[in-house]
């Protein structure tokens, strides 16, 4: 009898994305390409496309632990993510599950905004984020706007964005990558590339990608954070994995399809 391969289990705690580029949808196809086996917990559903986000409906909180807790039961989670928790409610029973189960590995994308600009959680919940969720992480994946508000602190530099990316480990404890997508690219900073800052402990790192130039960068923040769970669960270290998920990102860029409109 052939002995069946076993490959990580990981786990996405995120929004479905209607349109399929981001959110779970996005996460479930990224663990695919790179050989862990994806499980999900869907904290909400959205009516969304890559231009904007019709609507926002969150699943009852008791139903989203219970997705977690049935999970856990059956499966050797080794890694999760969290994405769009959305309401405080969501994010109490995530936070109280991930605290029961003593993961090793938690890569939070704290989703706040959506790159078309619709909200992705409630203004309440924001503290309840910062209170429960980040100081659970092994890492925190924010973009530029969402790492403004987590420092508070407007990012315009690079030296900016490393002081970002120092503030947000000191006051979550956790590693940060700030990702630099969003960054209009201006004095020391080549116009040509992206630029994402590690800071891990005493450490800060910068990972540099040539930028893809497209219209559709839809969902490249929950691949990001899909692709690093994934390298960490297989047991890359953190320094490494960034740059592999850096570079997973820009080739789905440049291999993407288009679709739709």
């Amino acid at each position: 009898m052939k002995t069946a391969n076993k490959i990580p289990v990981v786990m996405t705690v995120a929004g479905s994305d209607s349109g399929g580029g981001a959110g779970i949808q996005a996460d479930l196809k990224v663990f695919s390409a790179l050989n862990v086996f994806g499980t999900t917990a869907i904290t909400c559903i959205t009516a969304q496309n890559p231009a904007k986000v019709a609507g926002v409906d969150a699943i009852d909180s008791a139903m989203v632990a219970l997705q977690m807790k049935t999970v856990f039961s059956a499966f050797p989670v080794k890694a999760v993510k969290t994405g769009m928790l959305y309401s405080t409610g969501v994010i109490r029973v995530v936070a109280h599950e991930l605290a029961r189960k003593k993961l090793n590995i938690l890569v939070v994308d704290p989703v706040m905004i959506a790159t078309s600009g619709g909200r992705l959680i409630q203004k309440h919940a924001f503290i309840a984020m910062c209170s429960e969720i980040l100081p659970l992480a092994t890492v925190i994946t924010p973009n530029i706007p969402e790492a403004e508000q987590l420092a508070n602190s407007r990012i315009t530099t690079l030296d900016e964005m490393k002081n970002a990316a120092m503030t947000i480990q000191k006051k979550f404890g956790a590693a940060c990558v700030l990702k630099g997508g969003h960054l209009d690219l201006k004095t020391g900073l080549n116009k040509d590339d992206v630029l994402d800052v590690l800071c891990c402990g005493r450490d800060i790192t910068e990972f540099r990608v040539r930028r893809v130039i497209t219209s559709s960068t839809h969902g490249t923040g929950c691949r990001f954070s899909a692709a690093l769970t994934a390298y960490l669960a297989k047991g890359a270290p953190l320094h490494t994995a960034v740059g592999m998920s850096q570079k997973f990102v820009a080739h789905t860029l440049q291999d993407q399809l288009y679709v739709g409109k």
